[in-house]
């Protein structure tokens, strides 16, 4: 006679072999497989009742206390490792997912210092520039910053501004990335800084501003050895340039130890690039600043409000990343400024490097800038 035993949870009588035990009880096979789960986690099996998470990720009530949060807007599980908070405040926070979060960011025009929404790519690269424009004195406003935005981003999301305490009473300007090319044609620079004088904004003139553009480190190459390379003729071009890099950023040299710092000259390029990697200059308040994971970003410009200069300063950059790309270092190493200048085409930059008398031909008389 086969012998038989009763599923505390259904009730009837199974084959000896169909045994389960669990949490005290005796189960069948398939009560077992009904009425319980696997913890996502930790793998602890648990009642289908006393499952603390969702349909997709069953979780005993430990691991979702110790490793996971609902969304206090959408209601959404998610893993602690993806919480963002709503508030700096930690008595006014609530968790949130980072859709949610963002949703909240962008209701408040003039976002914290701290954020950071995904990228949106403009142009075709590989090089894209990222700038970030101080303005001040003319308040941190949200409805100030809106009219700003509206005419920067005009049915896109090309720039969004954030909160800066570097500043006295203004905010900083941030672009998505953009080709060189984008921010010429398509980026309206122009309207937009007339606008941010007639709010009452100065950039130049508030000593406070600073203009700092990010490039992408995959423009200089596949492999961190190629990027590098690169990277390391940029440092060595800053340091043998470094007066001319001076005359044209409009910073005084105190004002660059504080927010701009040099790395000192070496005679190779890796030379700068394997100091700087040991902290060698002033951290992230560098010339040019490496500890980004994605972009170098250069600081050494002063603010702008002008047009043309902001334009020039592009311009560049892009030509010195020119350069770096596509020059060894032993062709590097003798090339003087002037030489450097002499195969510059683009009107704007032209103009400028004649105000600031760091071209080839006669100096042009320089327009003022706020």
């Amino acid at each position: 006679m086969t012998e038989t035993f009763l599923c505390s949870v259904c009730g009837e009588s199974h084959p000896l072999e169909d045994r389960r035990e669990f949490d005290g009880q005796e189960l069948c096979a398939r009560c077992l497989e009904e009425e319980t789960l696997i913890c996502h986690e930790c793998g602890t099996r648990i009642w289908q009742d006393d499952d603390a998470g969702t349909d997709a990720i069953h979780l005993c009530q430990r691991c979702y206390e110790s490793y996971y949060f609902n969304c206090t807007r959408c209601g959404a599980l998610f893993h602690m490792d993806d919480v963002h908070y709503s508030s700096d405040d930690p008595g006014e926070e609530e968790p949130l997912c980072r859709a949610c979060h963002e949703r909240l960011e962008r209701s408040h025009t003039i976002q914290n210092y701290y954020y950071k929404p995904e990228p949106v790519f403009y142009g075709d690269g590989p090089r894209y520039f990222g700038v970030e424009l101080e303005i001040d004195s003319g308040g941190e406003s949200n409805v100030n910053a809106e009219e700003l935005l509206q005419i920067a981003n005009s049915g896109e999301e090309r720039a969004y501004c954030k909160h800066d305490g570097s500043l006295e009473d203004g905010f900083e300007i941030v672009t998505h990335p953009m080709t060189l090319a984008y921010h010429q044609e398509s980026m309206p620079w122009a309207e937009l800084l007339r606008k941010a004088v007639e709010l009452g904004y100065l950039s130049h003139k508030a000593y406070t501003c600073g203009l700092h553009i990010h490039v992408n480190r995959d423009a200089f190459g596949k492999t961190e050895a190629q990027q590098d390379a690169c990277i390391a003729r940029i440092l060595y071009f800053f340091e043998k340039h470094w007066d001319e890099l001076l005359k044209f950023s409009r910073r005084t040299s105190r004002q660059l130890e504080q927010w701009a710092a040099r790395y000192g000259y070496k005679d190779h390029p890796m030379e700068i690039l394997d100091h700087a990697k040991k902290g060698g200059g002033g951290g992230r308040y560098s010339a040019v600043n490496l500890q980004n994971r994605d972009t170098i970003e250069f600081r050494i410009f002063r603010g702008t409000l002008k047009y043309n200069t902001l334009i020039a300063t592009l311009q560049l950059i892009s030509k010195l990343c020119d350069v770096a790309v596509s020059l060894s270092d032993e062709l590097l190493k003798p090339l003087a400024w002037t030489t450097f200048v002499s195969g510059i085409q683009e009107p704007e930059l032209i103009q400028y490097l004649k105000e600031r008398r760091l071209y080839v031909n006669e100096p042009v008389q320089e327009e003022e800038d706020d």
